[in-house]
């Protein structure tokens, strides 16, 4: 008689947990960078599945984008894409925060013009709401744009793993509005706030927005080099 599948077992990969195991495997296995050859069997023995369990795994996780696979005579190609990547990053981030705290970086950069548009949107009051809730303030409409270049540019690239206070997108006036990610921070010792939307023009620039004009109350002008820590919220 069949064992009777219960709501736990449904027969096909059902958890983050497992899932996570198979990616973690491959990532060890050097599959962030290179093609590792495996057979399901392998897959399953290493991490304590059934081959059949591994294979359900190894098709899942190439139809969500994760995982790239060809056929290499009875094994398989097995490498991690960009997305799962960016997974495991996002999973050693959350686990550092829970044995290490909120994490902190500081990178310095020269201050630019922007397009003009930070004046329009943070007047916006689906925004200003939701700045003054979960900021506590609402931030003076515009933002200062600072460059960034090097060794600056790598450091705040790991803001993207972080968690920050969400500013979520919505409609109005028959536009939609993008959402964006905040980090608390300071620039030259003054509070202020990174703001990084989910949609942005830049590559290379980073946006801020305070209570105040920064460009005022720190007498900034173009090209001025500034000092920033931002931290993890």
């Amino acid at each position: 008689m069949p064992a009777r599948r219960t709501a736990a077992d449904p027969g096909r990969p059902r958890t983050k947990g497992e899932a996570l195991a198979v990616l973690k495997l491959l990532a060890g296995l050097g599959a962030g960078h290179s093609e590792v050859v495996l057979s399901s069997r392998e897959v399953g023995e290493r991490i304590g599945m059934s081959q059949q369990a591994a294979d359900r795994y190894l098709v899942a996780l190439e139809k969500r984008g994760l995982l790239a696979r060809s056929l290499a005579q009875r094994r398989q190609r097995l490498a991690l894409t960009p997305a799962a990547l960016a997974l495991l990053r996002a999973e050693y981030h959350s686990y550092r925060r829970i044995f290490e705290g909120p994490a902190n970086v500081s990178f310095s950069g020269a201050v630019a013009s922007g397009l003009g548009e930070g004046r329009y949107y943070l007047s916006q009051p689906g925004y200003v709401v939701q700045f003054t809730e979960r900021l506590g303030y609402s931030p003076y409409p515009g933002t200062l744009n600072v460059r960034l270049s090097g060794a600056a540019l790598r450091k705040v690239s790991v803001v993207s793993d972080w968690s920050g206070v969400r500013i979520d997108g919505f409609q109005a006036s028959g536009r939609t509005f993008g959402g964006a990610t905040c980090f608390g921070g300071r620039m030259n010792g003054r509070a202020c706030h990174l703001i990084r939307p989910d949609r942005s023009h830049y590559q290379d620039v980073v946006e801020f927005i305070a209570p105040v004009r920064l460009r005022d109350a720190l007498a900034l002008s173009d090209g001025d080099r500034v000092e920033i820590v931002v931290e993890e919220s």
